[in-house]
């Protein structure tokens, strides 16, 4: 069950849970047991989500915590339960218990299994893969609202565990399917490989087909308030900018590039660069220690500086975030999430929450499952004062409901498109009742851009094979590792340079998108905005002085006006 999120997915197996424990084409129940698995964090919303929906009329069992011997016990009277009405035919665990307790679970069989963010299973060589697929069940559905998240070979895992060998073996799958699709896709393909890509999409759609359900939230959003999606390239620094080029020219990440393999000495590189773009406080620590690229940069710093304070004039970004909070502050009552991949620019933000006398909270990993429901139910509630909601992207983006917010900023973009996605559609969703706008912050010329660069092809395979969108633009080639480790200072966007756009004269636009574009249409076919003119989001105007240098922007469809 692959439909884009926040269209009911949840209710939609509850649904099919109950009908099964109920009735069949016998007139007997189909299954007498099912089991839910899902990431821990949403354990007790299934078991919210069951109550709200059944009432009293199924008592579920979830299990997010306990000794061992607790759960061995009851899992196994979960397990021992018989007949047409079992006390509690549900059970909902998540991966973590689920795979330290198989055993438990494989003593019997289980009418249905559901896997919840099932994306999650996108290795078949993994241990939570291996003890779901030894569970003896018929019925088998994987929920995910982002199936493709790297390469087509996870794609094929997902299938595969459903409707084992409907896509023949990994190699077989890897021979006919993924090395012609991906081969086609690539901006320099030749026509021949582009022909032949097509067609083996075609029939491995096809065949995907027959066990895949995908609606896309096209169908939901003209009963949501519109979303208006902003992708904000920011200046960076003078002293951002002289760090960024002495590391390239010390530690020559590109050249540790063997045979476009990543070496150990790479990622560190790209980490060190991507927390540079957040900040030059985050590497200050590396250029005291003088490591490798940041010999010599301590004297860049400004006198008498101290990772105690945020300055925020030190970061381009920062700079930005600090007049999209100031103005949203000063101009609305409107609240704000942060997303950030590292916990260390959460602690910027909270050091900036203070520094502006902001109230805010914070949802990272170490915060338990039962405090994250407390917070975000405070933070929902439109009395509380709480201001921004601070997350962590791998520890909150999924299944979160955070509509007391109504804009997010995403601070710096994730390698893996569906992370991003996952975290931004926390806010515009069922419920939200104000118009929702989205900042993607990003460092221009710099290695943020090269890897939002990646997300659209990602981006461009899922929908290419999820959504059949035939008009996907071929915009960037494959395999441009080195160009990672560049900079260019000059571009206002290296992303528009890219596109080669064909609607903007010298970087500005002469001819709006295409009629029907919208969020989910390729990049080329947003509002490309190298300077204030064009945008309607007062809060980026006002913000667009401090470090702005280009905005692409689209709509999530038009207002319906009188739409009950």
């Amino acid at each position: 069950m692959a439909d884009e999120m926040g269209l009911g997915k949840t209710l939609q197996c509850i649904t099919l849970m109950w009908t099964l424990l109920r009735q069949s084409p016998e007139s007997k129940p189909e299954i007498d047991k099912a089991v839910v698995v899902s990431p821990s964090s949403l354990v007790r919303n299934w078991s919210n989500e069951v109550h709200k929906w059944l009432g009293g009329r199924i008592q579920p069992l979830a299990i997010d915590g306990g000794s061992k011997e607790e759960i061995d016990q009851k899992l196994g009277s979960f397990m021992n339960q018989r007949g047409s009405r079992v006390p509690s035919p549900i059970l909902i665990i998540s991966y973590e218990t689920f795979r330290l307790h198989a055993e438990a679970l494989q003593r019997g069989s289980v009418g249905l299994v559901i896997c919840d963010e099932g994306h999650r299973l996108k290795n078949s060589e993994n241990q939570t893969y291996q003890a779901l697929n030894s569970l003896n069940t018929s019925r088998r559905v994987l929920i995910s609202g982002t199936p493709i998240q790297n390469d087509l070979l996870e794609y094929f895992s997902l299938v595969h565990f459903v409707n084992s060998g409907i896509l023949g073996t990994a190699q077989e799958f890897k021979r006919h399917f993924e090395l012609p699709i991906l081969k086609g896709r690539d901006a320099d393909a030749s026509e021949a490989a582009r022909q032949k890509g097509e067609e083996r999409l075609r029939e491995l759609v096809g065949i995907v087909n027959r066990c895949l359900i995908r609606r896309t939230s096209d169908i939901l959003s003209k009963y949501l308030p519109v979303k208006i999606e902003q992708v904000v390239c920011c200046r960076l620094t003078p002293l951002q900018a002289e760090l960024y080029r002495r590391f390239l020219q010390q530690a020559k990440p590109a050249e540790e590039l063997r045979e476009g393999k990543m070496s150990v000495s790479s990622l560190s590189s790209i980490t060190s660069l991507k927390k540079l773009c957040n900040h030059p406080g985050l590497i200050y620590e590396k250029c005291v220690e003088e490591e490798e690229g940041f010999s010599g940069t301590l004297d860049l710093f400004p006198p008498g500086y101290s990772c105690k304070s945020v300055e925020p004039q030190l970061s381009g970004k920062m700079l930005v975030l600090d007049y999209i909070l100031a103005v949203t502050r000063r101009t609305s009552s409107d609240k704000v999430v942060l997303v950030s991949n590292y916990t260390q620019t959460l602690d910027l933000f909270e050091k900036l929450c203070r520094l502006r006398r902001y109230l805010y909270v914070r949802l990272d990993g170490t915060m338990s499952i039962k405090k994250r429901a407390k917070v975000v139910e405070r933070f929902n509630n439109p009395s509380s004062p709480d201001f921004i909601f601070m997350l962590s992207s791998k520890a909150g983006g999924c299944g979160l409901n955070l509509i007391g917010a109504n804009r997010l900023v995403m601070f710096d973009p994730d390698w893996n498109p569906a992370n991003d996605e996952q975290a931004m559609a926390r806010v515009w969703r069922d419920g939200q009742k104000k118009t929702c706008y989205i900042y993607r912050l990003l460092s221009a010329g710099t290695i943020e851009e090269k890897i939002f660069q990646r997300q659209t092809h990602k981006k461009a395979l899922s929908s290419c094979v999820v959504d059949e969108e035939q008009d996907v633009e071929r915009h960037f080639s494959l395999g441009e590792l080195r160009e990672l480790f560049t900079l260019n200072e000059v571009t206002p966007s290296d992303t528009h340079d890219k596109l080669r756009c064909r609607r903007c004269v010298n970087g500005r636009q002469v001819r709006p998108p295409p009629d029907g574009s919208d969020c989910t249409s390729d990049l080329a076919q947003w509002h490309h905005s190298a300077d204030k003119r064009g945008l309607s989001d007062e809060v980026l105007l006002a913000a667009w002085d401090a470090a702005v240098t280009f905005a692409f922007h689209q709509r999530s469809h038009e207002e319906q006006r009188g739409l009950l």
